[in-house]
């Protein structure tokens, strides 16, 4: 085990100087060695409650025992597809997928990350439609290859990286009537987040995404929804868009897919939608995606969530730690401006952006951890796993509450400087 002196000099030298500083500075100057269930574990020993969840990554926590068995197993069969004969558990995924997400989406393509599903699924709606413009919204996070980057909404992350995919426009969120607006005859879909991530765990008004479909269905576009932070249950149904009762043309899926173990990312859609892969089935195509290693953690993943009724779990736990924020909320309206989002996919809003850095800093010391929105780093998102316990919500409300009386005590004594 190398010493922490050591990787953060390596950091500096062969990865990012500001990196280091980040880690450094943001209260997690540690090495992280191991992790189990809701836990990781430093050089040290010292356990650390994880409510980040790798951004949304650890649905079934670190290291599901079932998951890593499943993954261990294949190992030792066949962890790579030669691609020249039929892969079962691709297979098996892709129909496991299309029960789950449901509403006729009944064809898979099996990639590693959620950035490929965005990419798959801009050239999927382009050769589906034959029409190249993609509508996406502001503030949005879709990835940061260079299609996925494109339809995304914050510019700071495209600045010099130009020029980036044309015929690409951006409306604000959670409106449909600039969306009606917005489509012309060049327009091929409407790519979306059903719940904001990066943007601040925003959710849209309730009757949001029934005008989406049918203003999709009315212009002759498609509708993408992005559920790759949102989906797999995270929002107390398995996707966010069971909310709000509507299905899309194409739903995207990553992240928590691998059960914390593999990465895997998957496109699903509509028959219609496919049909460019029943004219020509390699048109798109990636090496490692479908391989039997992802495919088993994803299989085990899926199995594990139904059986253990995740879903309704993320759902009732994310009452519960609701609760709690605005309870914490109410008592401390001078630092917290709101509290909000769905199941176990929440966010804080600070009343000013400095506020944040120092609670998630205060956290990391009581060995709990927290992480900004991407876009928005006035809020503090909380993305446990779903297999949370109460007991455990109750330690990450104390130490985000004590947290917030020491930037609480900062900004008064400031205020009296």
């Amino acid at each position: 085990m190398n010493d922490l002196k050591t990787t953060e000099r390596r950091y500096k030298e062969h990865i990012s100087p500001s990196m280091a500083r980040l880690l450094k500075f943001g209260g997690f100057y540690a090495q992280e060695v191991s992790a189990e269930g809701v836990y990781i574990y430093d050089e040290k020993g010292n356990k650390y409650l994880d409510c980040s969840g790798g951004y949304g990554i650890f649905i079934l926590g670190h290291r599901h025992p079932e998951v890593t068995a499943a993954v261990k197993d294949q190992l030792d069969k066949m962890p790579i597809s030669s691609h020249v004969f039929f892969n079962p558990l691709q297979a098996e995924l892709s129909e496991r997928l299309a029960s789950a997400c449901g509403g006729g989406l009944d064809y898979c393509f099996i990639c590693n990350s959620g950035t490929e599903a965005v990419e798959g699924a801009i050239k999927i709606a382009r050769l589906a439609t034959g029409k190249p413009t993609i509508i996406s919204t502001t503030n949005a996070f879709h990835g940061k290859t260079m299609g996925s980057l494109s339809v995304s909404g914050r510019e700071m992350y495209k600045n010099g990286c130009g020029p980036l995919l044309p015929e690409t426009i951006h409306i604000p969120f959670n409106d449909a009537e600039a969306l009606a607006n917005a489509i012309d005859e060049n327009t091929a879909a409407f790519l979306c987040e059903p719940i904001q991530g990066e943007g601040g765990i925003i959710v849209p008004d309730r009757e949001h995404f029934a005008k989406v479909r049918k203003i999709c269905d009315d212009k002759g576009i498609l509708f993408i929804a992005d559920e790759v932070q949102s989906g797999m249950g995270r929002t107390g149904s398995f996707l966010a868009l069971d909310k709000f009762g509507i299905k899309p043309d194409m739903v995207l899926l990553a992240k928590g897919l691998g059960g914390g173990v593999m990465p895997i990312g998957a496109i699903v859609a509509t028959k219609e939608v496919w049909q460019p892969f029943f004219k020509n089935p390699t048109i798109h195509t990636s090496t490692f995606g479908g391989n039997q290693l992802a495919c088993s953690a994803a299989i085990a993943t899926l199995k594990i969530i139904e059986r253990d009724g995740l879903v309704e779990r993320a759902k009732k736990m994310g009452e519960y730690f609701s609760e709690g924020l605005r309870a914490i909320k109410a008592k401390h309206e001078d630092v917290i401006a709101d509290v909000r989002g769905a199941g176990l996919m929440l966010g804080v809003e600070m009343k000013e952006e400095g506020y944040g850095g120092s609670i998630m800093y205060e956290m990391a010391k009581s060995h709990v951890t927290a992480v900004y929105t991407l876009n928005n780093q006035k809020v503090i998102r909380f993305e446990p796993a779903l297999i949370v316990e109460k007991e455990q919500i109750e330690t990450a409300l104390e130490a985000f509450e004590n947290a917030v009386i020491r930037t609480e005590e900062t900004l008064v004594a400031k205020r009296k400087d």
